[in-house]
């Protein structure tokens, strides 16, 4: 089942049963529970078995109470700071409070091995002696000299993490890394020490809470889920399992029985100073319930909503000390359990956060224009909004490189290994505040070019001798200005008309092509639109072909048109198919449509070339017609099977005979099984999954469809497909010949019209009316010391140099790797051109230009002071995807993490200043690649869970592949944003939480996007106001689990949420599904497959795992 489709219902839970972690029990639909896969990374997250907890000295455990601390003050022991200030490690992300508390010596074992890292990152802002170049995650190995933690000054405002101090982590150790830990079978976890004193009563599943309550973690404890009552391991969902794109879920927390809680030291909480940046609330590290770090932007609290973790009690500055790590007692390692020895619990909050990152870019980024005159410059992050001033370099709208400084020589590049790549998007939209290309006309003469590398005239050219020649920025060909072109040099060597000539001062333009530019030196008709039906059984059922019918008739009067045109100048055809095909006449002088059938597909022709491409408007009456008898025509058809490469191939004969390019728009429902060219069979084997044949489930099942998409594209025939499956159709293979044509695919599993309509009518719509270039030839050319050598995209590549499109819309991306083949120069930096050959949608054959030029540098810190994660990241997911084809899924994924070791030890090795091996030095403007690359290869293409198909992973694989930056950004890390936290009346965005269940409180609604899929999570104790408001029902039990569509309730908070919602969709290339979740429902463990920093069912490490296994590869390496 696909996340396009609303789940089955199932039957309610039955009462959970107080059953401990690790005993087997029969689950709620009566088959036995799965049990998690082994995960990634041994050594890291290893089972713990119970063991006992001591508390720190000073400090007495109360049992469980749910009720805030009493006001009497604890006494402290003299010397020491209050205990459970902050949680681990004693870093806060976000703003730090002024007073530095630090932790009691309790019984933290420091074992031999590397510790988990705390972080501490410094940035150019801060006023602590030189400006650092990184960001510094540090762990200290037991035994190891650890400078005493100096009493920090305030950091600067928009500082995303603590002070950069060198800190002991004084954190227990925690199993698991994390939120759960595991026990070994048939041994219950050691609650009683959790829980308080000895005959405490077994932990009941407690209602939520209401007050707030003050806890602090035990040494060695769990940290509490944030969440009554999951599921139990063992126990299993009732109901069909639910399959989605890109989806799979996380473990269900394992630690403690849900409800069970640990009560702090009674007394007064620890004083808390506020921080120089007012209205956060601060939460206490460790607490129950939601957020554990402050996040930027949040003021207090929902009205009304429960404050977990609140810190009650005035303000009390307490003397900032030193902390001694081998003061504190070091349990003999000899009576620890072995895996305790290892490790350890970070503090999720003091290692890099990706919302921070964002955040602090929009604040320093987002209000100043990005003016592109300067060499080099690294443009703001895709996730900021900011406006572009070309002057003289492309957009970062148009390209986005890997890093914006190349090393000089090739041995450098190889020793940092950082890939060198571009992310083209030639006909990328852009805001309405910032104009498109100039279109430039030379006329008969036709755009200025070098005669020996063919490179277009731009604004980097050198002109010399006055004027009478210029000399070649690509290849220092020095060449002659045609007298037309002539105009005299100023002063400064520059030409008196740069500015107003666009290809002489701007980074992207457009020329008008002459007919030499054109396929037998004959300028290109308009292209055309054919409309291919599917009328099968399946189609006829589903509502589907009455559904398109009605759509199209309104939908041909917004087919693309050029500027300022009235009309369209695409004409349009109709064809149905089943096990044969169906072509209609719909000349304008007909009466009604005529129909002719091609019962022949093993030879396909097109039985009328007069009437089957026409105008819309002349021809309005006979469409208008034809599609009102279409779903009559085939309503009692009993045809299951279809054709697949006979139509496509019909329409491209089509197109060859109105000599024009065009487009096929195919609606398509089943495996095509019918006796016919590309005749497919079911070959879904899921047993091929971690095996070396498993890329045969990516790889297309005959070389027909390559052979047809080969000809498609030298008639400049683009295939759009959409698809409506409901079981296998292998989209490996149907999705060949959009993927080679430059088309795209779009998938509604188990498609039915009430929930899946306004998905597909959005698609359709926007799919129909974007702009296309047809028949496209791209080519990057580069200076002298770089070129191009590998591509990825949507298109085919008949020889090493030209990337040829059939079609090529604002959504494709082009990503081009280079490498060096002779040494590059300082002073002049390196340069791309990239130069697209289109025909436009009115039949106009163009040429785009956009030029970009990058400095170039000897010294690896420059490189690495200019990289851009997201970039690289893209890339590397491409490449990853592109891999699979080829190798089996394991070496892929090995080959990522390497790659990623390899660049991060360059920069420990090279770059960063001296320190402990026990550090994980990341550089600045990297500190995020461990975080985004785990996500990458946690995905369902690189590692899928037990219900994601191989059509699925078949799907993403080719959606991916084409993506451009900002959405593969949020693909891979999903926006997590808080809806009931932000003022009602405000209209920006609420801003985002990092995408793990610690941040989620069960009285809390939030929303959840990835470009895909859209969810809202509704906590089980969201207040009823909430409800009522958003879901027009009286209570959470009444929400509607699965609901697609919120009601139209006229309240300003669901007006806010409808017009949040209706704006991340316009931000997006498809329409979002909504789904809504709720807390506990069966459907939330497809939510939490997307909770990326979390560790997943399918194996897929914690962020705070992956980190610690990169800092061993990376010690490995250094080693």
């Amino acid at each position: 089942m696909n996340v396009n489709q609303s789940a089955p219902p199932v039957p309610p839970f039955g009462q959970p049963q107080p059953v401990y972690p690790g005993y087997h029990q029969s689950s709620y639909g009566g088959q036995p529970g799965s049990t998690a896969p082994p995960t990634a990374y041994g050594a890291y997250n290893g089972p713990v078995p119970g063991y006992p907890q001591t508390t720190p000295p000073g400090v007495s455990r109360a049992p469980p109470s749910s009720g805030v601390p009493p006001a009497s003050t604890a006494q402290v022991p003299s010397g020491q700071g209050a205990y459970g200030q902050f949680g681990q490690g004693d870093i806060q992300n976000g703003p730090s409070s002024t007073v530095q508390m630090q932790r009691l010596p309790g019984s933290q074992p420091f074992g031999s091995a590397p510790l988990a890292p705390v972080v501490s990152q410094p940035t150019v802002l801060q006023s602590y002696g030189p400006p650092p170049t990184s960001a510094q995650v540090t762990a200290q190995l037991a035994g190891m000299q650890i400078s005493g933690a100096v009493a920090p000054a305030p950091p600067p405002s928009g500082l995303g993490y603590g002070p950069p101090t060198s800190l002991a982590s004084a954190s227990g150790s925690f199993p698991n890394s994390g939120l759960y830990g595991s026990y070994p079978q048939g041994q219950a976890p050691p609650l009683s020490q959790a829980q308080g004193p000895s005959g405490a009563q077994p932990p009941q599943r407690s209602a939520p809470q209401q007050a707030s309550s003050f806890t602090t973690p035990a040494s060695g404890g769990p940290r509490m889920p944030s969440m009554t009552g999951p599921l139990l391991p063992g126990q299993s969902f009732g109901g069909p399992p639910v399959s989605q794109p890109n989806h799979v879920s996380s473990p269900p927390p394992q630690a403690l029985h849900p409800g069970t809680q640990m009560a702090g030291p009674p007394g007064q909480p620890p004083p808390m100073q506020s921080s120089q940046q007012p209205g956060y609330q601060l939460q206490q590290n460790g607490s129950f319930g939601p957020v554990r770090g402050p996040h930027p932007g949040y003021g207090s609290p929902y009205p009304g909503a429960p404050t977990f973790g609140s810190q009650p009690g005035p303000p009390q500055p307490l003397p900032p000390k030193r902390l001694d790590p081998d003061a504190i007692p070091s349990p003999q390692l000899s009576e620890l359990p072995p895996q305790q020895k290892t490790r350890h619990r970070i503090d999720p909050d003091a290692i890099p956060s990706p919302i921070q990152v964002i955040e602090d870019d929009r604040n320093n980024r987002g209000s100043e224009p990005f003016v592109t005159g300067v060499r080099g410059q690294v443009p703001p992050l895709v996730t900021t909004n900011f406006l572009v001033k070309d002057q003289g370099n492309a957009s970062p709208r148009y390209i986005r490189c890997t890093s914006y400084n190349i090393p000089c020589t090739s041995d450098m590049a190889k020793q940092a290994q950082v890939p060198l790549a571009a992310v083209i998007k030639p006909l990328a939209r852009l805001p309405p505040e910032e104009a498109s290309p100039y279109v430039v006309d030379h006329g008969e003469s036709g755009p200025l070019r070098c005669n020996r590398c063919k490179a277009y005239m731009c604004p980097f050219m050198q002109f010399i001798e006055g004027g009478r020649r210029f000399q070649c920025c690509f290849c220092s060909c020095i060449n002659d200005v045609p007298p037309q072109y002539f105009q005299h040099l100023d002063h400064t060597g520059k030409r008196v008309d740069a500015y107003d000539r666009p290809e002489l001062s701007l980074g992207s333009y457009e020329f008008l092509a002459t007919v030499d530019y054109c396929k037998n030196n004959k300028f290109p008709s308009p292209p055309a639109f054919i409309f291919m039906i599917d009328v099968s059984y399946n189609a006829i059922r589903s509502g589907l072909v009455r559904l398109l019918c009605e759509e199209l008739k309104s939908l041909l009067d917004f087919l693309p048109r050029e500027g300022g045109a009235e009309e369209s100048a695409i004409r349009v055809g109709f064809v149905t198919y089943n096990k044969v095909l169906h072509f209609y006449n719909v000349k304008s002088s007909l009466a009604q449509p005529q129909m002719m059938v091609v019962s022949d597909v093993a030879d396909m022709f097109v039985p009328l070339l007069d009437g089957f491409l026409v105008n819309v408007n002349e021809s309005r009456a006979v469409i208008t017609s034809l599609l009102d008898q279409i779903p009559e025509m085939f309503a009692d058809t009993r045809e299951t099977e279809t054709v697949f490469a006979p139509v496509i191939q019909a329409g491209m004969e089509a197109l060859k005979a109105a000599e024009c390019a065009g487009k096929l728009f195919l609606f398509h429902t089943s495996l095509p099984i019918a006796e016919a060219p590309g005749k497919l069979k079911n070959r879904d084997d899921r047993k091929l999954i971690n095996t070396d044949k498993e890329k045969t489930l990516f790889q297309p099942q005959t070389g027909a469809y390559q052979t047809l998409a080969k000809e498609c594209v030298a008639q400049g025939c683009c295939v759009d497909l959409f698809l409506f499956p409901n079981q296998y159709v292998d989209v490996a293979t149907l999705s060949v010949v959009p993927q080679l044509t430059g088309g795209s695919v779009y998938k509604y599993a188990c498609f039915q019209v009430e929930n899946d309509q306004e998905r597909f009518m959005s698609d359709l719509r926007r799919d129909v009316q974007k702009v296309v270039g047809f028949d496209a030839v791209m080519r990057v050319r580069t200076s002298t010391g770089i070129r191009a050598v590998d591509f990825f995209g949507a298109f085919y590549m008949s020889n090493t140099t030209d990337v040829e499109l059939a079609g090529l819309d604002g959504d494709k991306t082009v990503t081009v790797e280079f490498k060096h083949d002779d040494r590059l120069n300082e002073e002049s930096g390196a340069l791309l051109q990239c130069a697209l050959l289109y025909t436009s949608c009115a039949g106009q054959r163009r040429l785009r230009i956009h030029n970009l030029a990058l400095n170039c540098c000897t010294q690896l810190a420059d490189l690495y002071r200019n990289c851009e994660t997201d970039t690289l990241i893209n890339y590397m997911a491409k490449f990853a995807y592109r891999g699979v084809l080829n190798s089996p899924v394991k070496t892929v994924r090995d080959t990522l993490i390497t790659q990623c070791a390899q660049i991060l030890a360059c920069y420990r090795k090279n770059c960063a200043s001296p320190s402990s091996a026990g550090q994980l030095i990341l550089p600045e403007c990297m500190k995020l690649l461990p975080v985004y690359l785990n996500c990458v290869l946690k995905s369902d293409v690189l590692q899928p869970g037990a219900e994601v198909t191989t059509d699925d992973r078949a799907y993403v694989r080719q959606l991916v592949t084409s993506m451009d930056v900002a959405e593969t950004n949020v693909f891979f890390y999903p926006r997590l944003l808080p809806l009931t936290k932000s003022p009602i009346e405000s209209t920006i965005e609420p801003p985002a939480v990092r995408a793990s269940e610690e941040r989620l409180s069960n009285g809390d609604v939030y929303l959840l996007e990835n470009g895909l899929n859209l969810f809202i999570w509704v906590g089980a104790s969201v207040q009823q106001g909430v409800v009522q408001s958003l879901f027009g029902v009286s209570s959470f039990s009444q929400i509607t689990s699965g609901l697609s569509i919120l009601p139209v309730l006229d309240n300003p908070l669901s007006k806010k949420l409808r017009g949040l919602i209706d704006s991340l969709r316009a931000q997006r290339s498809r329409y979002m599904k909504l789904i809504v979740v709720k807390q506990e429902d069966k459907l939330e463990m497809l939510f939490k497959h997307f909770l990326v920093e979390d560790k997943s069912l399918n194996g897929g490490a914690s962020y705070v795992d992956f980190l610690c296994h990169m800092h061993k590869e990376i010690r490995q390496l250094l080693s």
